[in-house]
């Protein structure tokens, strides 16, 4: 019998992602944390978002924390660093 050890990332009481590193929980634990914040962002911003769409591109920004931070250096969009998983479903 072998023990495997999973690490669950849940958020409200749903099971986001499971990993087998504590590690790559975490990682994925803050960028759901960075796109909940960016939502809320979003969602004042005077274009008119739905929820589901503010959620989605919070995701699809804090996943892509590395481009943005990027682009805010003044250095050209590469679609190649794209990191482009829009659904946060679990």
């Amino acid at each position: 019998m072998a023990v495997i050890v999973k690490y669950v990332v849940e958020r409200d009481g749903v099971e986001k992602m499971i990993f087998t590193s504590k590690k790559e929980a975490d990682a994925y634990d803050k960028m759901l944390d960075i796109a909940d914040q960016i939502a809320i962002f979003l969602k004042h911003s005077k274009t008119e978002l739905s929820d589901a769409q503010a959620e989605g591109l919070g995701f699809f920004i804090a996943n892509n924390k590395s481009c943005i931070n990027n682009l805010f250096k003044g250095l050209p969009f590469d679609n190649n660093e794209l990191i482009d998983e829009v659904n946060n479903d679990g």
